[in-house]
């Protein structure tokens, strides 16, 4: 079955079989938040996606097999700026975003580290600072210019795009149009226009680190060379998947790609790239201008997070998603009905039909196709757990909604069986006032055909 896997690889532009370079083990990266604001709701596409591709490898070719590394960027211009706005230090920045960003993405089902990780065991899963890695990103710097395809200029560090002949492999682009769009804005101590920063001086007040390649003064790494780093630290100097969204193919991963390849002269950086496509909201690119700029805590405010991530997953990854208020009431009363369908059942053995679909460059729209076709109680809780979904058992998910609501479950079992008196007198007003008392609270009762009567509270 492992063997079945096929990705979508952008360097190719064609499926591909997954062929790990290591016999059982799988190594992916991607690229993860820059921690400098919320998360809007555009940045959980690719985390939601990547996590189910995670749990894919996972499930095909076991747990103790699949190394997941999820890098965070904390260091930066825009992290830079926004600490001196908010008067604090960048750490005090980037730690805040980062609690706020892990408590976020916990709700939509994503796996973390401290769930996956085996204690005594190599890790499944890491999330490697930028901050932590400034030694292997000065190294790999030091390389580059050792080997000729970076120089030194004005205290910077700039990697040489000319001596790398198939520079722009992965986005295919021109040479003639990236020196178009480079001319824009060209420093003087550039040699060519498509050079780009490995290393650059810090200003007053901004963090900085021992140089490399010789330089006295201080300075912080540009944005690329920090996943060549971490990627070669945890995962190689080559592996197999490398995934981010579509927007980083050029200049973010292009870059990387020249980075770690010059340097380890390997003919390749990640044997499959693999990118999601854009999300708009309502029809319209997200934007702050047009007032429809949703961060995804705002989201969750409303939303659960299963609701999201099910509303996510409609869409095929590498098509733009169109995110609406009526993709996630559609999403809503999906997972109700599957809920109620799964009850409080074990999930028996992954259906092949909902796996098949996976298989194929994680078709979701036709996974969750098979999943509502699926009648048996166990398939469709070990189908949908294929997706990250029906993570709880119904009972669970009704304590935890009740829990959430603030609603006294004491008062409304009392009600409950208030009315259950009534019925039994058949003094149906009562009912009905009971009923009505019940659905001003929020709560959704249900009876059953053996004389039980079963609540819930409003999703």
């Amino acid at each position: 079955m492992a063997s079945l896997l096929r990705l979508y690889n952008t360097l190719s532009r064609a499926k591909e079989p997954l062929r790990p370079i290591d016999s059982g083990r799988v190594r992916m990266y991607a690229c993860g938040p820059t921690v400098y604001d919320a998360a809007h709701i555009g940045n959980a596409r690719p985390l939601i996606v990547f996590d189910l591709l995670f749990r894919l490898l996972r499930h095909v070719y076991g747990a103790e097999a699949v190394t997941y590394a999820r890098n965070v960027t904390d260091v930066d211009d825009k992290i830079n700026a926004r600490a001196a706005e908010r008067g604090i230090t960048i750490r005090e920045l980037t730690d805040g975003t980062l609690a706020q960003f892990h408590d976020d993405i916990r709700r939509l089902g994503i796996l973390m580290p401290e769930t996956v990780n085996v204690p005594g065991q190599p890790p499944a899963m890491i999330e490697p600072r930028a901050t932590d890695h400034i030694v292997e990103m000065t190294a790999l710097i030091d390389r580059l210019v050792a080997a000729g395809h970076a120089y030194v200029a004005e205290d910077h560090v700039l990697f040489d795009v000319p001596s790398m002949p198939d520079y722009g492999a992965l986005s295919r682009r021109p040479l003639d149009e990236m020196e178009a769009g480079a001319r824009v804005d060209v420093a003087p101590y550039k040699r060519s226009p498509l050079d780009f920063v490995l290393w650059k001086p810090s200003k007053p007040a901004e963090p900085s680190w021992p140089s490399p390649a010789g330089i006295a003064a201080s300075g912080r790494p540009g944005w690329h060379i920090e996943c060549s780093a971490m990627a070669w630290k945890h995962l190689g100097e080559t592996f197999d998947i490398h995934a981010g969204g579509i927007d980083l193919v050029f200049p973010h991963h292009e870059n990387e790609v020249a980075q770690s390849r010059c340097c380890f002269g390997t003919p390749v950086m990640a044997n499959i790239w693999l990118h999601n496509g854009f999300l708009q909201v309502e029809g319209e690119k997200m934007s702050k201008s047009l007032g429809n700029f949703v961060t995804l805590r705002e989201v969750l405010a409303d939303w659960p997070g299963e609701v999201v991530r099910l509303a996510m997953l409609r869409t095929h990854y590498r098509q733009p998603i169109d995110w609406t208020l009526r993709g996630l009431e559609e999403a809503s009363r999906t997972l109700d009905r599957w809920y109620e369908a799964a009850g409080d059942v074990a999930p028996g053995p992954a259906p092949d039909s909902v796996l098949e679909p996976l298989l194929d460059d994680l078709n979701t729209p036709a996974a969750l196709g098979e999943v509502h076709r699926l009648d048996d109680p166990a398939a469709l809780r070990a189908g949908a757990g294929l997706l990250g979904l029906l993570g709880q058992t119904k009972s669970e998910r009704d304590r935890a909604a009740v829990a959430a609501s603030g609603v006294d479950a004491a008062a409304v079992e009392r009600l409950i069986a208030e009315r259950k008196d009534a019925r039994a007198r058949k003094d149906w007003a009562e009912s009905d006032r009971i009923r009505g008392a019940l659905t001003a609270l929020g709560v959704t009762v249900k009876d059953s055909k053996d004389g039980t009567t079963t609540w819930t509270v409003s999703q």
